[in-house]
């Protein structure tokens, strides 16, 4: 499976009961196909699977592989604190026909780098289905450092890795340790452009939920040599990649979905709506893009 582009961690659209509401997440992915996006990331942080029952983290997976219906990869979110939930996780979204699984290295439980391995491994040793391992230290309280990641290189269906650590020397020790055995994705949007230049081949992007053409371009420009318009496209959307983080992921993005009209809908507790005076930071961005016209 060739790894490269711009894939999307996709919010989950809920109704106002919050039940999740499968015909604005279908028009959410279909928007995004338009977009030419080389896939999408269902039931990541961005889709909030942190509060996602089982069955409704399965059926929104369901729904994006059947919405796409092969036009673009699907990396469905299959990851737990849990290595056994993990596991069923990523052999339904296998039997579903996923593309790939995106597996986050255990939150809370704090393992040591023996412990994170064995985990992969015993997901890798359960599974065909391609695995993209997901590190960001910030949100877990753990991070994989490269020579466990390499260790990781030995089973042939670990592929990728989302490197969401903030640290590009990081990045570049991972591809020199594991060259081309892992592709790298950037995921941090406002540094993908410094990922791709140590290595990287893609990102799984938060802020390509409302900008995906803009984030596809800056990539295939990078790839194409054409080095300054990529610089130029980085700068432009800089703002507001930043922006996508004025409150915790994704209740930015999430707002800002609402606000463009495209049916978000509420978030779920712990999380809540952005503070009045961060909205209208967040729409004083949006409006510089023409991304919103509202009052």
């Amino acid at each position: 499976m060739d790894i490269r582009g711009c894939y999307v961690a996709i919010v989950t659209p809920f109704n106002n009961d919050g039940s999740i509401n499968e015909p604005a997440l279908r028009d959410h992915i279909e928007f995004l196909i338009g977009k030419e996006v080389s896939g999408i990331v269902p039931c990541g942080t961005t889709g909030e699977s942190a509060t996602l029952l089982w069955d409704e983290h399965n059926l929104v997976v369901d729904i994006a592989i059947d919405q796409a219906k092969g036009r673009v990869q699907v990396i469905a979110g299959a990851g737990s604190n849990n290595t056994a939930e993990s596991i069923a996780a990523a052999q339904h979204a296998q039997q579903k026909g996923a593309d790939a699984i995106l597996c986050i290295t255990p939150y809370y439980n704090k393992p040591n780098q023996e412990g994170l391995f064995q985990h992969f491994r015993a997901v890798a040793q359960k599974v065909d289905v391609p695995i993209v391992v997901y590190n960001v230290p910030g949100r877990t309280g753990v991070n994989l450092i490269p020579q466990t990641l390499e260790r990781l290189c030995e089973f042939d269906n670990i592929i990728a890795v989302k490197e969401a650590s903030a640290d590009v020397t990081q990045v570049s020790e991972i591809h020199r340790l594991c060259g081309d055995r892992i592709s790298i994705l950037s995921g941090d949007d406002s540094l993908t452009l410094p990922i791709l230049s140590v290595g990287g081949k893609g990102v799984i992007s938060v802020v390509a939920n409302i900008i995906p053409q803009k984030m596809c371009n800056m990539i295939s420009s990078f790839f194409e040599n054409e080095l300054e318009t990529a610089r130029k496209i980085h700068e432009e959307i800089l703002p507001l990649s930043q922006a996508m983080f004025i409150e915790t992921n994704p209740i930015s993005v999430k707002t800002a979905v609402n606000l463009m009209g495209m049916r978000g809908g509420p978030l779920r507790l712990p999380l809540v709506e952005m503070s009045e005076n961060n909205k209208k930071q967040l729409i004083s961005v949006l409006r510089k893009y023409n991304l919103y016209t509202g009052n």
